[in-house]
């Protein structure tokens, strides 16, 4: 008999978990990140969409915007 599996280690490693008792299932991101949800398919689409929306909203980089425009002052 082999002895006990060793879990995956990495950078790309994804892991879902279902919840015995429940229909919810956790998402586990490589960077530590979770998410609970009822669907797998909304899971693993926040899980590949890496890094967007694994950070918390205050830390989310800002989309770059078109350049200012100038506002013209009357005279």
């Amino acid at each position: 008999m082999t002895g006990p599996a060793r879990m995956l280690t990495g950078d790309r490693i994804y892991r879902i978990h279902w919840m015995p008792g429940t229909d919810t299932l956790r998402g586990i991101c490589h960077c530590g990140a979770e998410r609970v949800a009822e669907e797998p398919v909304e899971l693993w689409e926040w899980l590949l969409a890496h890094p967007y929306g694994h950070q918390s909203p205050e830390a989310v980089a800002p989309t770059p915007h078109a350049a200012p425009t100038r506002s013209v002052v009357p005279a």
